[in-house]
């Protein structure tokens, strides 16, 4: 949240052209109650583009999934593995993995109100349900809603003690589960999520599962996105660095015509250069620099130059 905006997006779809990408969780109640329109919101080059769902209302979240695929979102994920003290207030997110018949029951009305597919993003467990049984068992219910994906962050959420922050380091990661998952559900389409950072893991897991998912890494690195069209599509060019800034100047200049403000699209590329001689020079002078008034597509510039001097 607060990181997979639109700018973000756009930047990460000149990297791949082909990896799926998933919006910041949006709850039901700011889409039916709130700026519907800036939520929603997106560039055309994103696709493929998934809604990432926020809710538990099953009215609601089927409201919300026919408003994304009125918009055009190529996929609506129901987030059950968001472990967040504010959204567990509102029964949203990891706490919903105690309740699998309601997660069934918000799927099957999701999926019966639109032709797009709907799929679930959840944890292996939370608190003291952290056995594989009852993985096991949350799986084996929720697909009865006809759910056909599930996308599992091979970790569980501790809700009563540990912070968001913390819940994305401390409880320790278990992939095999998420392999036996696969197993035991053949006929679903499983992908695995959690700690994954370079393309060489994710080749592995890929003789497990059916895909992957990456959060954070494809953030603060998302260079090492470069590679993952060829996973699609052995011939696919690969591009560089510069190449890929330079076609960001057209949007960039393009959103500052629009009112835009250079930082808060700079901001999701202060990790390109990350390990690069210069990087450090790029990310400090556009920390420096983009958020100063009248900062333009130059700004930018100035910083690809620190990197071009090494």
């Amino acid at each position: 949240m607060e990181w997979t905006d639109r700018h973000c997006r756009y930047f990460h779809r000149i990297i791949s052209q082909n990896a799926v990408l998933y919006t910041e969780m949006v709850t039901t109640g700011a889409l039916i109650h709130g700026d519907r329109e800036r939520f929603l919101q997106y560039n055309q080059q994103e696709h493929p583009l998934a809604l990432q769902l926020g809710g538990s209302n099953p009215d609601d979240l089927t409201t919300c999934t026919r408003m994304a695929e009125e918009s055009g979102y190529d996929e609506v994920n129901l987030n059950v593995g968001c472990p967040s003290d504010r959204v567990q207030n509102n029964m949203i997110g990891a706490c919903l993995m105690a309740h699998p018949d309601l997660v069934a029951e918000c799927l099957e009305k999701m999926q019966s109100a639109v032709s797009i597919p709907v799929t679930v993003k959840h944890r292996l467990g939370i608190d003291d349900m952290d056995s594989y049984e009852e993985l096991h068992q949350f799986v084996s219910i929720v697909r009865e809603s006809g759910c056909k994906t599930f996308i599992i962050h091979a970790r569980k959420a501790i809700l009563q003690g540990l912070s968001p922050k913390e819940n994305r380091d401390i409880p320790p990661l278990n992939y095999d589960w998420v392999y036996q998952i696969k197993q035991a559900f053949p006929d679903l389409e499983v992908l695995i999520n959690g700690g994954i950072k370079t393309l060489d893991e994710s080749k592995a897991h890929l003789q497990h599962v059916d895909g992957v998912m990456i959060g954070r890494e494809a953030y603060h690195n998302p260079y090492m996105m470069a590679e993952v069209d060829k996973l699609y599509n052995p011939d696919a060019a690969v591009k560089t660095r510069i190449e890929i800034i330079e076609q960001m100047y057209p949007y960039i200049e393009e959103q500052l015509s629009q009112g835009c403000y250079l930082g808060h699209i700079t901001r999701h590329l202060l990790g390109l250069f990350h390990g690069q001689p210069g990087g450090r020079q790029f990310r400090r002078y556009l920390s420096e620099n983009a958020h100063k008034a009248g900062a333009d597509v130059d700004v930018l510039k100035h910083a690809v130059a620190k990197v071009a001097a090494f």
